[in-house]
């Protein structure tokens, strides 16, 4: 019998006709109508829709967060057609992940046998002066952040000062910012000081050696320029404080667990000595959190550490940007955009800052990808994002998730940074250091 006659004159995308959809099931029809949807402006979209809610960092009405976000961005690029699982799988960027995770579980270890706290005593018996304090501080969240993830070091770092501060009766405003922009210009220095710079190094292929051989001088002429515009911009407090010292003891009941920490010691140093020698970083880090792991610290209270979110939604990313690029990015001819004769420098550095400061840095790198395969001197527009994108971090509160640690964690401590407070500091502080970052790669190195 003849199917009805309302059913059968439409013919849908790909030649199929209505009465063949509706002769199926409803699984293939799903599928069927999925795929015949995944057009450019659905595409757009979705990705659009995703930046604006990570930009944002939150859905009017909603609770959901930056991770969320990322991952219902996936979950429709998937529910839409535009990517199946397969390919949603294949995205997803797992080095990079391992990576991060690996890092993350090595400053756990490190945080619970109280080595950072252990650095704070030493300083404030050292250096317990305004000044030298903070040139202390801006040293060691740099050094810190440049072998290890800058994120998980401003949340070891961040209670530390304030509990310092404390102690000296200070002011912990200027403290906590210098830590924060240390934190991310220090990261420039490797491959793992921070996420962007991870993702960049397994798109790039460029070797932990010779990232650091073109950037580590950025982040050092960074951390000098960091440390004389705080004491610029809040000279009047810190000099009141020099007038004013206060008597400093050293805590003598410090939780140090020795065994541990020479254990996560001996094993960081064994990870950064290994990534310079040119092995698989993502490999070294996960070998490093397995060995640590063999320990009798209950696992939980590493695992807490752990920054999950951030993991998912670096995932949820990786998805969402692949099926722009794979729809709607190939589109755009970049190679017509750019002069094989001119250096990539001052283009991607510039255009970096703009989106690192609209959409965060990590979505920032990742939307370059697509830029990056057309781009000449590949391996010099990759540092260049590298270091234009971290530094950007410095502008707002809301540059990197390093600030937003160091802010939320002073909130719940009854310290108030406020917004413009911290555009005192980062303006100049953003401006300078990527000046100097440009001119380094453009002039001094290449």
């Amino acid at each position: 019998m003849d199917r009805p006659s309302f059913v059968s004159p439409l013919r849908l995308r790909g030649g199929r006709s209505r009465a063949s959809v509706l002769g199926c099931s409803l699984r293939e029809w799903a599928q069927l109508m999925t795929r015949d949807t995944a057009s450019t402006s659905l595409v757009t979209t979705i990705f659009a829709l995703t930046y604006l809610g990570l930009a944002i960092g939150k859905v009017p009405g909603l609770r959901i967060d930056r991770a969320g976000i990322a991952l219902v961005g996936a979950a429709a690029m998937m529910v839409f057609g535009v990517l199946n699982m397969h390919d949603a799988a294949r995205a997803v960027d797992y080095s990079t992940l391992v990576l991060l995770f690996g890092m993350m579980v090595v400053v756990a270890y490190l945080r619970l046998s109280g080595f950072f706290e252990l650095l704070t005593e030493r300083m404030i018996a050292r250096n317990p002066r305004p000044h030298s304090l903070l040139a202390s501080l801006i040293l060691l969240s740099g050094i810190c952040s440049a072998f290890l993830v800058n994120d998980v070091v401003c949340v070891a770092l961040t209670p530390l000062v304030l509990q310092l501060c404390r102690r000296l009766r200070r002011p912990p405003v200027p403290y906590l910012i210098g830590v924060a922009t240390a934190s991310n210009i220090g990261s420039v220095a490797t491959l793992t000081g921070n996420p962007q710079n991870m993702i960049i190094g397994s798109l790039s292929s460029i070797s932990y050696f010779r990232f650091a051989a073109h950037l580590a001088p950025v982040a050092g002429f960074g951390l000098l320029v960091c440390y004389l515009t705080i004491r610029v911009v809040y000279r009047g407090t810190l000099k009141v404080e020099d007038e004013h010292p206060v008597p400093v003891s050293v805590n003598s009941r410090s939780r140090i667990h020795h065994g541990l920490l020479t254990k996560s010691v001996l094993t960081t140093v064994a990870a950064v000595v290994l990534f310079f020698a040119g092995q698989p970083i993502s490999l070294v880090a996960l070998v490093a959190a397995g060995f640590l792991l063999l320990d009798r610290v209950r696992p939980d209270k590493v695992y807490r550490q752990v920054d999950w979110p951030l993991l998912v939604m670096f995932s949820g990313l990786f998805v969402v940007v692949h099926g722009f690029e794979m729809h709607v990015a190939r589109t755009w001819h970049f190679e017509k955009a750019f002069d094989t004769g001119s250096s990539p420098v001052v283009a991607v550095s510039s255009l970096s800052l703009l989106l690192s400061n609209l959409v965060s840095n990590v979505p920032a790198v990742l939307l370059f990808k697509p830029i990056m395969e057309v781009t000449p001197q590949k391996e010099l527009a990759w540092l260049a994002l590298a270091m234009s994108s971290t530094l950007a971090g410095n502008l707002t509160i809301l540059g990197s998730v390093a600030n937003l640690i160091v802010v939320e964690n002073a909130r719940r401590a009854q310290v108030e940074i406020r917004f413009t407070e911290f555009l005192r500091v980062g303006i100049p502080l953003t401006l300078l250091t990527t000046l100097i970052g440009v001119l380094w790669l453009e002039f001094a190195h290449y």
